[in-house]
């Protein structure tokens, strides 16, 4: 089952994740990145893309069908808990995706790195500066 829908995938509908399934007999076209507009959002056991960010997103990108992407959508719970949009790709392409409000992930971590898939790796430190011992400069706390 092949269709002339493209869906833009970044969480736990990618290959290897939990809800790949629904995408079975989906046609793959490739990996994919969004243009850096958007923000990755991890909600625990699923990712959310915001629109209006500074990210690129990695993701991959399948052609559906209606009947497939409908199947998806009731999944998803579109468009109460889900909304569909259209993402613009990195290649200055669009497609369609899946998509939360911004009040609807206030105080949930973003994803700086844009990848659902690197969402355990430990956070960059940030780099210390010379002559500095801690947090507080080199006579510690007042």
């Amino acid at each position: 089952m092949s269709g002339d829908i493209r869906l833009f995938v970044y969480g736990s509908l990618l290959r290897g994740e939990r809800d790949h399934e629904l995408l079975e007999g989906a046609e793959l076209v490739g990996a994919a990145r969004t243009a850096p507009s958007y923000t990755l959002v991890d909600l625990g056991a699923y990712a959310a893309l915001l629109e209006n960010g500074r990210v690129s997103v990695a993701g991959e990108l399948y052609l559906v069908d209606k009947k497939q992407r409908f199947a998806i959508d009731v999944k998803r719970e579109c468009p109460v808990l889900f909304q569909r949009i259209l993402v613009r790709l990195d290649d200055d392409t669009t497609a369609e995706t899946y998509a939360m409000r911004d009040e609807q992930v206030r105080g949930k971590r973003r994803l700086g790195h844009g990848d659902w898939r690197r969402r355990f790796e430990p956070k960059q430190r940030a780099e210390r500066l010379p002559g500095l011992m801690g947090p507080y400069g080199r006579r510690g706390p007042r």
